[in-house]
């Protein structure tokens, strides 16, 4: 069974916490720079996709995913390019195509498109739009996105943007259409979205027991088949939070400070608790949705997720948080040259 492993981030870039103090946030654009070089690395080393979010907030560098990985596409030649996630519901589905189109003929076939509908709110008042008709935005703009994707000539008659007449979208792509994946933090509501429609799914799993979420990938199966869909050709994918270092120890050890500070941010915005050790280590361990430590405890841990959901891909989000540049690149390296190969070794012959 091939299984593929991958990356995603979101461009973190606040204060660098660390075991030994912080360091202020770089700008944005060397951030921005930075980000191109960890793409560069996954594909040399040999991984299989990398996800790029979108935020329009200023802890995060990244406002538009398109253009961060057409700018690594240069200088890539294997690993897919893909958002994670484009929040449709505020974009236009029309534009979406045509710049992934335009990523995909750049990168020569390897664009992919992960859309959401946003758990990050700013998007909404930024681009005109009512946090009132957040699944309407959604449910309307992916069908308009699927059909744009099937169909060079469009036309189109819907409520939350204007009609479209016997108009073709280009540029199209060279292999017929583009892959497109709904995102999800678990929500019953996408996974029987992404059902009915025959979508692939990705499921956030950022905390908790990754095995809870059989339940959401059953559901998704169910419905899926009940449309007519072959379940077996859906992808099913999962992103988790995570890093590697040589040691457990030091995995923990220099992780934690970057997640801390990343979730007390957000705590503070949204009213939940602040983040603790006691926390860090339960979702660290057997039953949580941290993947930290070295090599094959992140290795087997993923081996295990994989085969409770029976996912075809898995990917890695790091950093979480702002850490150093460095300790990002080496993740990547050891996520290649070390987790790689015992999970593909393992699903060899399944």
């Amino acid at each position: 069974m091939k299984i593929e492993l991958g990356l995603t981030s979101f461009a973190d870039n606040s204060d660098i916490y660390m075991e030994d103090g912080y360091q202020s946030a770089i700008s944005n654009a060397q951030r921005i720079r930075n980000i191109i070089e960890e793409i560069e690395t996954a594909d040399q080393y040999g991984l299989d996709v990398y996800g790029l979010g979108e935020h329009h907030r200023p802890d995060y560098a990244v406002s538009d995913p398109v253009t961060v990985l057409a700018a690594a596409a240069r200088n890539t030649k294997h690993i897919k390019l893909s958002s994670a996630v484009t929040v449709l519901s505020s974009d236009d589905p029309v534009r979406v195509y045509e710049r992934f189109s335009t990523l995909d003929a750049v990168s020569n076939g390897r664009a992919e498109i992960m859309v959401g509908r946003g758990s990050f709110i700013e998007s909404f008042p930024l681009f005109g739009y009512d946090l009132k008709n957040y699944e309407e935005l959604f449910n309307e703009k992916i069908e308009l996105l699927m059909q744009i994707n099937k169909k060079e000539v469009v036309n189109w008659e819907g409520h939350m943007r204007p009609s479209i007449h016997n108009f073709g979208i280009y540029p199209r792509t060279e292999k017929g259409s583009l892959p497109i994946t709904i995102a999800t933090g678990g929500t019953p509501e996408s996974s029987l979205k992404a059902g009915a429609l025959g979508l692939p799914i990705t499921y956030a799993i950022i905390g908790g027991d990754p095995k809870r979420f059989k339940r959401n990938i059953d559901m998704y199966k169910s419905i899926a088949g009940s449309y007519g869909h072959n379940v077996n050709e859906l992808p099913i994918a999962t992103h988790s939070w995570g890093y590697i270092a040589e040691t457990d120890e030091q995995a923990k050890r220099e992780f934690f400070p970057s997640v801390k500070a990343n979730h007390d941010i957000l705590a503070k915005e949204r009213g939940w608790p602040m983040y603790d050790e006691n926390s860090f280590e339960r979702e660290a361990g057997p039953n949580g949705a941290l993947y930290v430590g070295d090599p094959e405890t992140v290795a087997q841990k993923i081996i295990e997720t994989i085969e409770a959901l029976g996912i075809t891909r898995f990917m890695l989000h790091t950093p979480v948080g702002s850490m150093p540049h460095e300790n990002t690149i080496n993740t990547i390296k050891l996520l290649a040259e070390r987790v790689k190969p015992i999970v593909d070794k393992y699903f060899e012959n399944k």
